[in-house]
């Protein structure tokens, strides 16, 4: 069973999609447009999301971009469109994988599985296998959890793998470049994307940019997590 998110602005294939889903024993949530998907996955964690390229107000592509910028979730790609180049050009952008329209409810089950395995398998060969303390932050990479002061964070996917990126390299500047390389997997990208997810760590960890308490940031070189002083 997985969480679903289905990005679909069609009702009558988005009710299918869902009741195909729901059969199937995931749980489903639906939006209709790129902007509703992005406050989506900003606040609920899924497994995979479903994306339609042909979406009322924004083109699904752009979409893509904007979801690698606040999530590593798997995404699956629904498309009309069966140009090579453009397929290609999607899966560099972050898709995990796609489906030509139509496809069989079948088909879209059959690559659900596949991806959730792809990731699932990635992230049990890439985790560590201690509990990672840094002060009063205790990191669990295996559960994935992590407390502050006994406290349990309420962590994003990103957030958490973030974090415990970090614990594992306590006092130690980590350069922005090897952030996105090892976090978010891309040999290059957007400064803001970091200093984004770094800002809504911080809120989680009771702290700010400007009093910092775990998280450092030293302009033009990169971010370290250490314990309060």
């Amino acid at each position: 069973m997985a969480s679903v998110l289905v990005v679909e602005d069609d009702q009558f294939v988005r009710s299918a999609l869902i009741r195909h889903l729901t059969d199937a024993s995931h749980t489903v949530r639906s939006v209709g447009t790129a902007l509703e998907a992005l406050r989506e996955v900003a606040h609920v964690r899924f497994d995979v999301v479903i994306l339609d390229l042909g979406l009322p107000d924004l083109d699904g592509a752009e979409a893509l971009k904007m979801l690698r910028g606040v999530t590593d979730v798997p995404v699956i790609v629904a498309t009309a469109r069966d140009d090579e180049s453009e397929i290609v050009r999607l899966l560099n952008d972050g898709a995990d994988d796609y489906l030509t329209k139509p496809f069989s409810v079948e088909h879209l089950s059959a690559r659900i599985a596949a991806v959730l395995r792809r990731a699932r398998g990635a992230a049990s060969a890439g985790a560590p296998s201690g509990v990672l303390r840094v002060g009063g932050l205790c990191v669990d990479p295996l559960r994935r959890q992590a407390e502050l002061d006994g406290r349990v964070l309420d962590l994003t996917r990103r957030e958490f793998d973030l974090l415990a990126f970090l614990a594992s390299r306590p006092g130690v500047v980590v350069p922005r470049r090897e952030l996105l390389a090892e976090v978010w997997r891309q040999s290059y990208g957007d400064d803001q994307t970091i200093d984004v997810h770094l800002s809504w760590l911080r809120r989680k960890l009771g702290e700010t940019a400007a009093n910092p308490r775990y998280l450092h940031t030293l302009r033009g070189v990169g971010v370290k997590l250490e314990p309060p002083l």
